[in-house]
């Protein structure tokens, strides 16, 4: 079976849900934007989440069941470089960041596929980032925004504070 560049193994799987908290999402709900404060990774039980850069929806990349997202951010304690928004109601496990750094320390194995994960994640970055700077110095004035661009034209819902 073959599984996309994002996705975790069965065992990777199995921990990160015994980990985190697991929460159900209606479709067009923000799990973070760029720029955000890191809250941990994301992984996608269910559902359909788009991970991409407000304006430039060429780069933008829609992961199913399996995948984990926000690796970058966790792994090197900055703000979240991308936005994932659901694309259909999701089920989704959140691992708080100090949660899964512990888990990468005592889980070498894991964190060896995390890594696997993050380098893909970081060159995906790289690129959209190269191309928004590009667009931005040519002068591009596209009027095209996220959120125009959800199901049924709806607005993203903000994620609610944790409680």
């Amino acid at each position: 079976m073959h599984r996309s560049i994002l996705e975790v193994s069965g065992e990777f799987n199995r921990v990160l849900q015994a980990a985190g908290c697991r929460t159900r999402f209606p479709s067009a709900h923000v799990l973070f934007e760029e720029q955000a404060e890191n809250d941990g990774v994301f992984l996608v039980c269910k559902g359909k989440v788009r991970l991409g850069l407000p304006g430039l929806p060429k780069f933008d990349r829609v992961f199913a069941a399996g995948s984990l997202l926000g690796l970058p951010s966790t792994f090197g304690s900055r703000p979240y470089s991308l936005t994932a928004i659901t694309q259909a109601r999701s089920e989704v496990i959140h691992v708080l960041r100090e949660d899964f750094l512990k888990l990468m320390h005592e889980r070498p194995d894991l964190c060896r596929e995390a890594t696997d994960i993050l380098g893909y994640e970081v060159r995906f970055i790289k690129s959209a980032l190269g191309n928004r700077r590009r667009q931005l110095t040519a002068g591009n004035s596209s009027k095209s925004t996220f959120k125009s661009r959800l199901p049924s034209g709806r607005s993203p819902q903000r994620k609610t504070p944790r409680e």
